[in-house]
């Protein structure tokens, strides 16, 4: 087993999506080993999303990832980074493949309902960013 990182973006939780989430989420073999509904402030946005302090989208990005409550999760299976990232699809949601989250609950490229690590070393930065030694299990 090993780990991913996933949060749930304001978009999926303003539009009442948590619970079919978490369901497909579940349906894919992932365990839950940390998971809760927060709030990301501006400058907590502007940390966890600080690769991206150059890119133009940045503020825009910074300003969504705070407009609303998040759902952050530590997910466990084994190669769960790439098996996540099949799951949720294509950053472009009218790109992702029929039956992922993205393809069922995103609205557009910057509202894609969801996040997942790039790689095993991210999802721990990352999990370990929302998550203290005592939340995971």
């Amino acid at each position: 087993m090993n780990r991913t990182f996933t949060m749930i973006k304001p978009d999926a939780v303003e539009n009442g999506h948590i619970g079919a989430i978490l369901e497909k989420i579940n349906a894919a073999g992932f365990s839950i080993a940390a998971m809760k509904l927060t709030k990301l402030s501006k400058s907590d946005a502007e940390k966890f999303y600080e690769i991206h302090s150059e890119r133009p989208f940045y503020r825009e990005l910074v300003n969504y990832m705070s407009s609303g409550p998040i759902v952050a999760a530590i997910l466990e299976k084994d190669n769960a980074v790439n098996n996540f990232r099949t799951l949720i699809g294509s950053t472009n949601p009218a790109e992702a493949a029929e039956g992922t989250i993205r393809k069922l609950f995103a609205t557009s490229i910057s509202a894609n309902a969801i996040h997942g690590s790039d790689s095993d070393e991210n999802a721990n930065l990352e999990g370990e960013f929302f998550f203290s030694l005592d939340e995971r299990f």
